[in-house]
């Protein structure tokens, strides 16, 4: 089986191509000629003659344009091979559909067109094959047709590509002239360029040498998908083997614990197995019961990758909206789902000069290179190593929407040698000898809301009751931990982490944190609840409207942002996401501070009755 993908910019003919082949190789019913002819007479751009990219055009847009937008996949056979292709989109704004293409193909068709030369649609799509691990590059100049079958054509794109394909590591690649609408050298051989001495397109898919014991012959890998239990007696972890092979009897290690064991038996539907190799899925059940679980990864012993929670990483953006350091994202890598922030990008790459920018953030279709860290240790390899444990994804937490593609490169060195310190006196010890239960009382509402002066009565009435409390105020942590930082919203996100890693540290050491920030983005007040242990964070919405807020304005803030005096400002022009289930809403329009306290206080002193 070869999967490949078909890429290049806008207009080079890779519908075209692609449907040429499945015609080519008969791979088209009669029923489907019979209405690809019916379509080209309707909706083609090639007069009277067929237009093979309506076979891979599937969509409304894409056939009333004249181009791909979708990734579209497409099956076909001859008698030497089997092929899965993906036609992806040449547009820049499509780049990520591109991605989604190549993520799990072994070889790229770069398609340029004879009359335009190498652009730089073919250059980023060129990065982004050789970026993602594709060894194997077909260099199609198309629509040969269109400048006579010239040589000296052919000859010039040929050198220009392989000269920027060497400036980025791409070593060897296979240039053939062809006409997609014609049929040149698709299947068989052009008269119309008798100067061409080399193989056909197909002839070519149907002999390059697939590298397909390498991952066979690497250690062995599984990412554990989900525990198998259908009885009281039967206990066993399946995936698909990413790396290596395992027989019954080798010494296997469960990672991130690193609980070593053997493996017993290798179960699949049809039996048993002696051996399992790469690209099987199997069930493996252990000689010892130890703790593993979906997300876990069971190694060869002597040989296990790696273990970290801070790394570089390659990034394509793939998002309209730019990315947003400090920010938490879900990372999803293998079987492996954790919460990670983004540094603000060391460089981004120019992908016309390979040139390393200066650059804040990523934008839609941006490839650069940033810190990644996670919320837990993740098990991985350098994307170099393997696909499986160093691909990752990003996916925006509120939307679900995957915004990033990501390669690891490798683990910073203070990942591996920062550790946690066992301390004796636990968090639980903290609390008892305070008599009460830690809690972090999160207040978020608009500039104006009455947070401060609501936080500031709970603790008065929390203080009078003899708990141990302190109060985490907006302002006043601006003036010391915080005083580095401005009102954008990466700042404003960095601000939130930075007190949600305080508020957590003073709830480990037994005390009720109360807090009062606007806290505007829903992403980082989910983001401080996941930092504490269930029903420790406390949301709650001080909620009051916008005009009544800006009417209070007690500071002047609202009276300056209208003004265009003070920037970035909440309710005017930087958005306040209001929580959609906090655990209390006080409606400041229905209730004194006074009475919003008692409230506050008796919601508390009920949850940890």
């Amino acid at each position: 089986m070869l999967r490949f993908i078909t890429c290049g910019s806008v207009d080079d003919g890779k519908s075209t191509l692609i449907g040429r082949l499945l015609y080519d190789a008969k791979m088209i019913f009669d029923d489907q000629l019979t209405s690809l002819i019916s379509d080209s007479n309707r909706v083609g751009t090639q007069g009277q003659e067929i237009a093979f990219a309506l076979l891979v055009d599937g969509l409304a847009a894409e056939r009333e344009q004249g181009i791909t937008i979708d990734v579209a996949y497409r099956y076909f056979a001859t008698d030497k091979r089997k092929f899965i292709v993906a036609d992806t989109p040449g547009h820049e704004q499509y780049t990520r559909n591109m991605v989604t293409g190549a993520s799990t193909a072994n070889l790229a068709v770069i398609l340029v067109d004879a009359r335009k030369g190498v652009l730089t649609q073919t250059r980023r799509h060129s990065y982004l094959t050789h970026l993602i691990g594709i060894r194997h590059l077909v260099l199609a100049v198309t629509k040969m047709d269109l400048v006579d079958y010239d040589e000296a054509v052919f000859d010039q794109i040929a050198a220009d590509y392989r000269a920027f394909a060497e400036s980025i590591g791409i070593g060897r690649v296979a240039a053939i002239p062809v006409s997609g609408f014609k049929g040149d050298n698709i299947a068989t051989l052009s008269k119309n360029m008798p100067w061409y001495g080399g193989p056909t397109l197909l002839g070519y898919l149907e002999t390059v040498e697939l590298d397909e014991e390498a991952d066979r012959t690497r250690p062995f890998r599984m990412p554990v998908q989900c525990v198998n239990r259908p009885n009281l007696y039967f206990r066993g972890f399946s995936g698909m083997i990413a790396s290596g092979s395992v027989s019954a009897g080798d010494e296997v290690r469960v990672l991130p614990s690193g609980r070593t064991t053997t493996v017993a038996r290798i179960v699949t539907f049809d039996g048993d197995l002696p051996i399992a190799i790469a690209g099987q899925s199997v069930t493996l059940t252990l000689a010892d019961e130890v703790d593993c679980s979906r997300g876990d990864v069971i190694a060869i012993a002597d040989a296990p990758p790696q273990v970290a929670d801070r790394f570089e990483a390659t990034i394509v953006w793939m998002a309209d909206e730019p990315m947003i350091p400090g920010r938490a994202y879900w990372l999803k890598l293998a079987t492996q789902s954790v919460s990670a922030t983004i540094r603000p990008p060391k460089y981004q790459v120019n992908v016309n000069t390979m040139e390393h920018l200066a650059a804040k953030t990523f934008d839609l279709n941006a490839i650069g290179v940033a810190e990644v860290a996670t919320d837990r240790p993740i098990v991985f390899e350098p994307y170099t190593d393997g696909r499986t444990l160093g691909g990752f994804i990003l996916i925006d937490k509120l939307t679900n929407a995957t915004v990033a593609a990501g390669m690891l490169n490798f683990s910073l060195r203070r990942a591996q040698n920062v550790h946690w310190q066992a301390l004796d006196i636990s968090r639980k010890a903290h609390a008892d000898v305070k008599n009460q239960k830690p809690a972090v009382l999160w207040f978020t509402g608009l500039s104006g809301a009455g947070k401060s002066t609501i936080a500031n009565l709970v603790e008065k009435k929390l203080h009078r009751m003899n708990r141990h409390t302190f109060l985490l105020d907006g302002d006043n942590v601006r003036h010391g931990l915080n005083r580095d930082l401005g009102f954008t919203e990466a700042d404003r996100i960095e601000n939130i982490r930075r007190v949600g890693e305080v508020a957590k540290l003073m709830a480990d050491a037994g005390l009720i944190v109360i807090t009062a920030f606007i806290s505007p983005f829903a992403a980082e007040r989910e983001l401080v609840r996941a930092m504490l242990p269930e029903g420790e964070f406390f949301e709650i919405h001080i909620d009051t409207p916008l005009a009544d807020a800006e009417a209070r304005d007690v500071k002047g803030l609202y009276k300056k942002a209208r003004a265009g005096e003070l920037r970035n400002f909440t309710g005017i022009d930087s958005p306040y996401e209001p929580p959609t289930k906090p655990e209390l809403r006080i409606d400041t329009t229905a209730m004194t501070p006074v009475e919003a306290a008692d409230h506050i206080v008796d919601m508390l002193l009920d949850s940890a009755a």
